[in-house]
């Protein structure tokens, strides 16, 4: 085997785990956007059953 062989190899290597660290990344930002939308809703809903609850109040009284 060649030293050019040798580089090749190395070159395919390191693409590859390039590869599937960009694919690893990806799939983090992902995971981490969609519990990013979950909280968001769950805060709106929260808000909006406050804002509910203090109308309620203001017309018991």
């Amino acid at each position: 085997m060649g030293v050019a062989d040798q580089f090749k190899d190395k070159s395919q290597q390191l693409g590859e785990k390039a590869r599937q660290a960009a694919d690893r990344a990806k799939g983090q930002a992902s995971e981490r956007a969609s519990q990013g939308r979950g909280r968001a809703e769950d805060e709106t809903r929260r808000a909006q059953q406050e804002a509910q609850d203090r109308l309620d109040q203001d017309y018991d009284a």
